[in-house]
């Protein structure tokens, strides 16, 4: 595949590796604003999404009064995936809407969600979400996807359509149809949505290179993980999740993973990762520079 003509627009050249370092999550809990906050003041991390339907989703997009150009998405989201810590779609009630289990939440498991939810009722909730944001009076810096979920064929023409009403870059990869597959489409979506993708390009809209994420399996050796994960980073821009909270009995009792998140927490607030990162020659950007570059043109006729 050509070059991410995104470097060039950046500064970069053909093969700088370029990261988004991207906190997930934002608002779940209390420990992952508090996680956010102190993270992105240190400066090592570049990115976050807020989850909308969560109880602290009003403290995270708070931090706007503190930080007025945070580089804070939405993570848009349709799953509620702790057994007794939950939530539910913010623009309807209606079981007929398919996004509601027989509990009253959202359901648990990405597949259960994409194979219940009506299609219509899906992109209503999808829009809400964003438009709640707006409402907060911050303007989002993108949009990106809670456990995968928009990657499913009744979605994903619904996300493009909302980062062109939005003017907001999303998470979306400069991937072939096998790439698409991989992220959970089947093959008639993967080729639509590669053929979408290379005409958003086209128009100059701008698309990321490749995804990493720190597993939420495994805490031990944590900042050995990440530096693994940084020195394999390919040329190109990659979209790079952590999952970071404060360690407190919040976190622990929702999350069972809660070692992983805090160790996320642990590590990229360690000075060291910081030189290693600049040492290693990998350049940090956040979403904002990639709205920076989106296209007016693009939305004349949407």
């Amino acid at each position: 595949m050509d070059t991410n003509p995104v470097l060039k627009k950046l500064g970069f050249s053909n093969d700088d590796r370029v990261v988004i370092i991207h906190a997930d999550d934002i608002g779940m809990c209390h420990s992952s604003v508090a996680a956010f906050r102190e993270l992105y003041d240190v400066g090592i991390i570049t990115s976050g999404a807020v989850m909308v339907p969560c109880p602290w989703f009003l403290a995270a997009i708070g931090l706007k009064e503190e930080f007025p150009e945070i580089d804070l998405g939405v993570h848009l989201t349709l799953t509620s995936e702790w057994k007794q810590y939950r939530w539910g779609p913010i623009s309807t009630r209606d079981q007929l809407s398919g996004l509601i289990d027989p509990e009253g939440y959202f359901y648990s498991e990405t597949e259960l969600a994409q194979h219940n939810l009506d299609p219509k009722f899906g992109r209503q909730e999808l829009d809400e979400q964003i438009s709640r944001v707006f409402q907060s009076g911050h303007f989002p810096s993108h949009l990106d996807t809670h456990m995968g979920t928009v990657a499913h064929p009744k979605l994903m023409s619904a996300y493009i359509e909302l980062g062109l009403k939005y003017q907001l870059p999303l998470m979306m990869f400069r991937m072939d149809e096998m790439g698409w597959r991989n992220f959970g489409l089947d093959a008639e979506s993967s080729k639509v949505v590669c053929q979408i993708s290379e005409q958003l390009e086209k128009m100059e809209f701008p698309l990321l290179d490749n995804i990493r994420a720190m597993s939420l399996q495994d805490p031990d050796n944590r900042l050995e993980r990440v530096k693994e994960e940084f020195n394999n980073l390919p040329p190109g821009i990659t979209h790079f999740i952590i999952h970071p909270s404060v360690d407190s009995q919040e976190i622990r009792a929702i999350a069972p993973d809660w070692r992983c998140r805090v160790g996320d927490y642990e590590v990229f607030r360690n000075d060291s990762l910081l030189k290693f990162l600049n040492n290693e020659g990998i350049h940090r950007i956040g979403y904002l520079a990639l709205r920076d570059l989106m296209p007016t043109n693009l939305f004349q006729s949407s």
